[in-house]
C-alpha cells in the first residue's frame, strides 16, 4: 500500500486469401459435354424493362451511451475505513464507516497511536467514466498537525483518489492506482474540491505508470473494484495520519462521471 515493497503498499495480419472464380461455360469453351451442336444465345425482349434494384438504406448508428454521474458522499453505510486485509483493519481508533450527516459523511482522525489509511467504496467497473470530483473540508485549528505515523518528520498527504482493481492480492503491482500527481500535502483547513481525469499520469502501487504501463492500467479501470481515496506521507499513500488534536473530514461531495 505504498511506495515500498511491502505487505500493503500504495505507491507498477493476416493472410488475405484472395479466390478469383472462373466461370467457363460449355458455350464459351466448346467443352460441353452435349455432341450435338451448340444452342444459340437467348435473345432479350425490349418490350421487357430491366428491373432496376433499390438502393441499400443506411443504417442509422446507434448513439454511444452516456455514463450518469454517480453521486457516492450520500450513503456512509457503504463506505469502509481501512483496509482490511486478511481479517485486520490497518486503520485503528476509528469506526468501519463514517457517520452520515445529511448528505454529506465525516469521520474524526485518530489521535495517536491510531490512525486512518484508506476510505473506500465498492464502485465496480470504471469503463465509460472519465473523471473523479469530490469536495470536502478539512475541520480542525491552524494549529493542528495530521503526522505519518512512519515518520512525524514528514509532510501529510491527502486525500488521494484511489482505484483497486478486482482480484487484488494485495502484493501485485497495477491492482492498486493512486493519482498520485493531484495528492493535496500538506493537508490544510477549509473546504476542497479535487479532479482528477481518469486518463492521467496515475501511478501503482510499485514501479508502473499509466504512461509505461496503459494496458494494466486501462485493466484496473475496466475491472475496478474498489475506490475512494487514502492518507500517508512518508513511505507511502496510504500508510495513514493520526491527528494531533481534534480535527475531522467531512466528504461533502463524491462524483463519479
Amino acid at each position: 500500500m505504498g511506495l515500498l515493497l511491502s505487505k500493503y503498499r500504495p505507491a507498477q495480419l493476416g493472410l488475405k486469401i484472395v479466390s478469383v472464380g472462373f466461370a467457363l461455360s460449355g458455350f464459351s469453351c466448346g467443352g460441353s459435354s452435349s455432341t450435338g451442336p451448340s444452342a444459340p444465345a437467348p435473345i432479350s425482349d425490349p418490350a421487357t424493362p430491366t428491373p432496376t434494384s433499390s438502393p441499400t438504406p443506411t443504417p442509422t448508428p446507434t448513439p454511444t451511451p452516456t455514463a450518469v454521474p454517480v453521486e457516492l458522499a450520500t450513503n456512509a453505510a457503504a463506505w469502509e475505513i481501512g483496509p482490511v486485509i486478511d481479517g485486520k483493519n490497518y486503520s485503528s481508533g476509528l469506526p468501519l464507516r463514517p457517520y452520515q450527516d445529511g448528505d454529506h459523511w465525516y469521520f474524526d482522525f485518530p489521535l495517536s497511536p491510531g490512525s486512518v489509511h484508506y476510505v473506500t467504496f465498492r464502485f465496480g467497473s470504471l469503463s465509460g467514466r472519465s473523471r473523479f470530483v469530490m469536495k470536502y473540508r478539512i475541520e480542525m485549528d491552524p494549529e493542528t498537525l495530521l503526522v505519518p505515523p512512519c515518520c512525524p518528520e514528514y509532510i501529510s498527504v491527502g486525500p488521494t483518489p484511489y482505484i483497486q482493481r478486482r482480484g487484488d492480492d494485495w502484493d501485485t503491482d497495477g491492482y492498486r492506482w493512486w493519482a498520485s500527481y493531484a495528492s493535496p500535502m500538506p493537508i490544510t483547513p477549509g473546504e476542497h474540491e479535487l479532479t482528477v481525469q481518469l486518463d492521467g499520469p496515475w501511478t501503482s502501487v510499485m514501479t508502473k505508470t499509466a504512461a509505461t504501463h496503459p494496458s494494466d492500467f486501462q485493466k484496473a479501470k475496466d475491472n475496478a473494484d474498489r475506490i475512494g481515496f487514502t492518507f500517508g506521507g512518508g513511505t507511502g499513500l496510504g500508510h495513514g495520519l493520526y491527528a494531533t488534536a481534534p480535527a475531522r473530514f467531512v466528504l461533502l461531495s463524491f462524483r463519479v462521471e
